[in-house]
């Protein structure tokens, strides 16, 4: 799989409970590079661009909505070998009940909606989400010393 860019948030369950750095690291120890990072509070114009398309309609989407934009997250721009399953892998199942020990949501979450991150399901919706959150001039290129290493060509 060659390399591509996704977009995290760290919830702002995650933020409120002093989780950020635990999950940074969690996602650069994997090898992954981060190439955005940003602390926001989402306007609900935001939040609907970035959830309306899977969600809306569902019984729990104006409950997420309320959640999402109630105090501050940090959106973060990754990039890696095959980046999207990697940090869908480290964040574990959507259901927290469900994720397995050692996944992100695994060790810190009890409830779907305060599940501590989200991720992009897939490469057009990470493209689509990152233009969300991210400008052009936000995203960073730049080499990790690791990457011979952890990613040889």
């Amino acid at each position: 799989m060659e390399t591509e860019q996704t977009l995290v948030l760290i919830k702002p369950d995650g933020v409120q409970r002093g989780l950020i750095g635990e999950i940074v690291a969690r996602y650069e120890r994997k090898g992954l590079k981060i190439i955005g990072m940003k602390l926001l509070q989402l306007p609900l114009a935001t939040a609907e661009a970035l959830y309306a398309v899977h969600h809306r309609g569902k019984p729990f989407y104006e409950t997420l909505m309320r959640f999402i934009t109630s105090a501050p997250l940090v959106a973060l721009a990754v990039e890696g070998r095959d980046a999207i399953g990697v940090v869908r892998t480290l964040n574990g199942a959507t259901e927290p009940l469900e994720a397995r020990p050692g996944s992100i949501r695994g060790d810190f979450s009890l409830n779907v909606t305060h599940n501590v991150v989200h991720a992009s399901d897939s490469a057009e919706t990470a493209r689509r989400e990152l233009r969300i959150l991210f400008a052009p001039d936000e995203l960073y290129v730049y080499r990790r010393i690791d990457e011979a290493v952890l990613h040889p060509q």
